[in-house]
């Protein structure tokens, strides 16, 4: 397996066709894995937004007084949201697409004041446009980096695939001494989306495009990383 970044990207502006931008840059093969940065996705989909435009409701007063944010901001999260999962000392929340995360995964860098950048509006289907756009039979994940449980730092995640399952199936195969596994779901999508946060880097030196060469994946399986609510053990507690 091979990993090459994709350099020389300008930076990107509502209405920017990333495909055509990647295909000038990188020969695409069939099989490759091309990982985007959520960042670069959505300001190519407009989503901007100017934090002046929003009033902010009862609760997202509130909400701003416990944690000490803009209560424009906390309106905004709150718009982004389809389920409030904490809301103190910082917003947890489920986006309308099924992730769950800090501040609804909402941008402040490299914006301008009083602006916000907010995640696609559904990754999975702009992940599929975009793939359809590159004219080879590759997978498209966008990736975005988020906090994890009883873990410092964050790590990237996938929020967004295509043409790719995002769970590999290992019930059923047998371990090393002949057990058979039961429960155990790999999370490629996520696993992918670690890598080429890694080589992407941080800050103002990133890189925001990456192409994985020579992975073998299921294109088709398990469709969701998305714990099911039914399924949650640990969402009740929260919002006790």
């Amino acid at each position: 397996m091979q990993g090459y970044l994709i350099a020389g990207l300008p930076i990107i502006k509502q209405g920017d066709d990333i495909a055509s931008l990647v295909k000038s840059l990188f020969d695409f093969q069939d099989g490759d894995v091309l990982c985007l940065a959520s960042t670069i996705v959505a300001k190519s989909e407009g989503r901007f937004r100017n934090l002046e435009n929003y009033h902010p409701c009862d609760r997202a007063e509130a909400v701003a007084r416990s944690t000490g944010k803009d209560p424009r901001f906390v309106q905004a999260v709150l718009d982004e949201s389809a389920d409030v999962l904490l809301d103190e000392p910082f917003l947890l929340v489920r986006t309308r697409f099924g992730h769950v995360g800090v501040n609804a995964g909402i941008d402040q860098s490299n914006v301008g004041d009083d602006r916000i950048l907010l995640l696609p509006q559904d990754p999975s289907a702009s992940a599929e446009r975009l793939r359809a756009r590159l004219e080879k039979d590759c997978a498209v994940i966008i990736t975005d980096t988020c906090g994890r449980p009883f873990r410092s730092g964050v790590a990237g995640v996938a929020i967004g695939w295509a043409g790719i399952a995002a769970l590999r199936d290992w019930r059923g195969e047998c371990d090393l001494h002949g057990k058979v596994l039961e429960i155990t779901l790999e999370a490629i999508v996520d696993e992918i989306a670690a890598m080429a946060n890694l080589l992407m880097g941080e800050a103002g030196d990133g890189t925001p495009a990456v192409v994985f060469r020579g992975l073998k994946y299921p294109r088709s399986g398990e469709d969701s990383v998305f714990m099911p609510e039914e399924k949650d053990v640990i969402r009740p507690h929260l919002k006790r």
